[in-house]
């Protein structure tokens, strides 16, 4: 009788422990998980967002194809520069230069200054050119924040999902503990089976398995996160603290937001705009630019003189008129049409993807949680306390334990793709 009783009381405290979640961390209720260092890093997702901001390696590669673009617009902007040239000529081979200094030397000088005068409109198009792929530069940096942005949230909400899984598998490792402490007492009394001992034993070390892996794959979620907030060094004490999304957020998503106003359309429609101004600049090729030139001559070969004179000089369309050049750029322009038509449609395709995954996330939590998860707690408590009494088997027992886990890992799931999903419509329909 006091066999029984002991027992009745073991298990007992393994029906509380449904109800109660320990204040301590996994690491110290699970002594088999990795050590840990005691000092914290808690981040809200906005001080996450922030350090994001400051730390994130893409969006700094980002802004240097912005400096680099700028760069391209005022070299774009520049006129020609001018040339100088001097010149020797006349020089007699038989009577040499003569005697005296240079310029009493025997010989013709020519000094020349020459500049190329564009036609055609070219200069500014290359400024119209350079100015869209500036444009696209900025969309560009704004679409990876975009990127970038959605893969933070999804990084957070990983961790706190792998927190949270982390904490369910080790109390249900706690839980079995108990349960192989109070079968063991039992045993002895010859209350139950050494087969039913042994698959107490079979499922504490699942458990305590599921544990392990559990706290891996944390470790993981917060290099994940660490590498995204440039907080590399301090991966290991990266805690996501923030709650998850209320489900009521996203219920109001809709897939009728317009693309047209998303940075990677926006992108792709501005190199469209410098593709046609690089073919207008082709078909200007076939403007003669002009060279203009003046020069003054020093001649002490006869009679010491001194002139000047211009010049001026235009290329001769003898063999080609820049074919090649203008169906490259009537093929890029092509090209640049096919490519911003291509990410309008994935840009709508997104968004309504996007829209339509969120309802289906909300949909499963708000099913989770509106009397799946107390049923199933429920279930096992009652089969808990009736197996403490011996009213139901060890198998029994067993199944509503996994089931109740299960149920408990689901919900965690479901928040997790919620909040991810409400991240994702964000990010697709972002402006």
């Amino acid at each position: 009788m006091c066999l029984l009783v002991t027992g009745a009381a073991l298990a007992a405290e393994s029906v509380r422990t449904l109800d109660v979640v320990p204040e301590a961390s996994p690491s110290v209720v699970f002594a088999a998980s990795a050590s840990r260092p005691p000092e914290r890093l808690s981040l809200t997702l906005a001080e996450a967002e922030r350090l994001w901001t400051q730390h994130n390696r893409e969006l700094r590669l980002a802004e240097v194809a912005i400096a680099g673009a700028e760069g391209d617009a005022r070299a774009a902007a520049q006129v020609p520069n001018p040339q100088a040239s001097l010149n020797m000529a006349s020089i007699s081979p038989q009577d040499g230069f003569g005697a005296g200094s240079v310029r009493q030397k025997r010989m013709d000088s020519v000094a020349r200054l020459e500049q190329l005068i564009e036609r055609g409109g070219k200069r500014d198009l290359r400024m119209q050119a350079a100015d869209a792929l500036l444009n696209a530069a900025r969309n560009d940096r704004d679409d990876v924040g975009r990127q970038q942005r959605r893969a933070l949230y999804a990084a957070y909400y990983d961790l706190l999902l792998m927190q949270e899984r982390e904490r369910l598998t080790v109390e249900t490792a706690a839980l079995y503990r108990k349960s192989q402490a109070t079968s063991e007492v039992r045993y002895r009394g010859g209350d139950i089976s050494a087969a039913d001992l042994s698959r107490q034993r079979v499922e504490q070390l699942r458990a305590e398995n599921d544990a392990r892996q559990a706290v891996a794959d944390a470790a993981r979620a917060r290099v994940a996160l660490a590498y995204l907030i440039g907080q590399e060094k301090k991966a290991s004490s990266l805690v996501a603290a923030d709650d998850w999304p209320a489900a009521t957020q996203g219920s109001d998503a809709a897939a009728g937001s317009d693309p047209s106003r998303r940075p990677d359309v926006r992108a792709d429609m501005a190199r469209l705009a410098a593709a046609e101004k690089a073919r207008d600049l082709a078909r200007a090729l076939k403007t003669r630019d002009i060279t203009v030139g003046v020069q003054l001559e020093h001649n002490l070969t006869n009679t010491p003189n001194n002139s000047f004179g211009v010049g001026v000089s235009a290329p001769l369309f003898a063999f080609h008129e820049y074919e090649g050049e203008i169906a490259r750029a009537e093929a890029d322009l092509q090209a640049a049409r096919e490519m911003a038509a291509q990410t309008l449609a994935q840009a709508q395709g997104e968004i309504d993807q996007a829209a339509a995954d969120l309802a289906a996330s909300r949909e499963r939590r708000l099913r989770l949680e509106g009397g799946l998860l107390d049923d199933a707690a429920r279930v096992a408590r009652a089969a808990e306390f009736a197996y403490a009494r011996g009213a139901t088997s060890l198998l029994e027992l067993l199944d509503a334990r996994r089931t109740w886990r299960q149920v408990q890992l689901e919900a965690a799931n479901a928040r997790a793709d919620h909040a991810k999903a409400l991240a994702a419509w964000r990010a697709a329909t972002a402006e």
